[in-house]
């Protein structure tokens, strides 16, 4: 049986690096054949703040001693200017060429699709010895523990969203793979590396700020496991057998509840460090370009104030559009407030599911952010896959597949006949938005319920006697 399993792993292993090594392929083949896609002047591929043209453009003006703010063409980070920029500058036969970016764009797919590929195998892991030291594991071994990591990284590399957004001429690829490289280091224990990964994903997007409750609950609790609760009560029984001396109950093992207050202040300590670090670099890019306080007005300022109001697969846009200018200020402030709003119920109510509420708060994230893209459904669809074994009951998944596959074939649609027929309006294109938005909430609301049953359902079995 031992060898049979190990003849298993191997070849599970195999497959996975073939099909991660031809997603590559594919990325490459379609990244030299991209200037025919034009992917890079779709709404639902690059936003005003991920746009690689924009990024160009800021680039020139900043060769020419302009600010690249300047025309209100780039939003983005000075960082990402100055590293990525050169890359646009490059010409083949005479032309200038993204392919340098692409290959950037690759790169960061292959590595986030590793690091999803380790947490995964992490958290499975995990979830084999939580069932072990609840007595559980003896009732789940008919059940077979699939090896998400696997899945969850082939999702990442073979999901259209992703392979559209690495081959779309965005930042999207890079600011995924930082969120990820955070999870992956709070997962791992290793603290500098959440941090950084999570600073940097922060100052490329604003929006993974709420990830660090979810980091801070894995640095302290530790990984996705049933509520702590059974663990006490299991501890409680493993003590009252030890004092009975039973057989068999010294190797029965406990899980420990206590909150890491250690690790967290050491990840405080190192975002606190790299936050130093990143304020310094780009106060000396934007030193002769008015300083912070310009990059500040001119990045975040101009994702909370929603000022391009050009379509996008988001509701903000036309919301924005035909909101009178009297009360514009307050609807800003609702709707960014509004994922505020809901974080602390889930981080109370999830907090022993660290790495699931990273998912959550990516997908909620997506649906109510000023400048949202299809690059940050592939990011939460691909964790989502990380806890395919907890989420094996969940319902309308072939409803929510078809919903999304739907309006990614119905959006280019509208906006053609919208932009360049000339036979419809804003509001087609908007109904794409509308139900993109609601099959999101769907997904949202149907994950938690099933994550929610399968903790019940472990409860009913540690509880119920055998």
């Amino acid at each position: 049986m031992e060898e049979k399993t190990k003849v298993g792993s191997k070849r599970t292993k195999l497959g996975f690096w073939k099909w991660a090594i031809a997603s590559i392929i594919l990325r490459l083949i379609l990244s030299y054949f991209s200037k025919y896609l034009n992917l890079s002047s779709r709404p639902e591929v690059s936003t005003p703040l991920t746009s690689l043209r924009r990024l160009a453009e800021g680039y020139w003006l900043k060769q020419l001693s302009i600010s690249p703010y300047s025309g209100s063409m780039y939003h983005g980070s000075p960082l990402l200017l100055s590293i990525l920029g050169p890359l646009t500058a490059k010409k083949i036969e005479g032309h200038a060429s993204h392919l340098l970016c692409s290959l950037v764009s690759v790169i960061a797919d292959f590595i986030s699709a590793i690091l999803i590929h380790a947490t995964g195998h992490i958290l499975v892991t995990a979830h084999g010895h939580s069932l072990k030291a609840l007595g559980l594991d003896k009732l789940f071994k008919d059940t077979e523990i699939l090896p998400s990591g696997d899945i969850a990284a082939l999702v990442y590399l073979w999901n259209p969203f992703t392979i559209i957004s690495c081959i779309g001429f965005n930042t999207s690829p890079v600011e995924n793979l930082f969120v990820i490289l955070s999870l992956y280091g709070a997962s791992a224990g290793l603290v500098p590396l959440a941090a950084f990964g999570w600073v940097i994903a922060s100052h490329l997007s604003l929006y993974p700020l709420v990830l660090v409750i979810p980091v801070i609950f894995l640095l302290g609790y530790g990984l996705d496991a049933p509520p702590r609760k059974l663990f006490v009560q299991s501890n409680l029984r493993v003590g009252e057998e030890r004092s009975k001396d039973q057989v068999g109950v010294k190797n029965k093992p406990i899980k420990t509840t206590n909150f890491a207050w250690r690790r967290v202040i050491l990840f405080f300590f190192w975002a606190t460090i790299w936050i130093t670090y990143v304020l310094i670099l780009c106060a000396v890019s934007m030193k002769e370009y008015g300083g912070l306080a310009e990059m500040f007005k001119r990045t975040y300022g101009f994702t909370l104030t929603v000022k391009d109001l050009s379509p996008n697969i988001g509701v903000l846009w036309y919301f924005f559009a035909e909101v009178f200018d009297f009360f514009r200020n307050f609807f800003v402030i609702v709707f960014h407030v509004n994922i505020l709003f809901m974080i602390l119920p889930l981080a109370i109510r999830l907090n022993h599911r660290p790495c699931f509420l990273v998912f959550v708060y990516l997908a909620i994230s997506s649906m109510l952010k000023s400048y949202p893209s299809v690059g940050d459904s592939a990011l939460y669809l691909s964790l989502l896959v990380l806890f395919v074994n907890e989420l094996s009951e969940m319902k309308l998944s072939f409803f929510l597949f078809c919903g999304y596959v739907g309006v990614s074939l119905l959006s280019p649609v509208m906006h053609n006949l919208w932009i360049w027929r000339g036979t419809g309006n804003a509001n087609f294109y908007f109904a794409t938005a509308m139900a993109y938005a609601s099959f999101q909430i769907i997904l949202v609301v149907e994950s938690v319920s099933a994550m929610l049953n399968y903790d019940r359902k472990i409860r009913k079995l540690f509880t119920t006697p055998l």
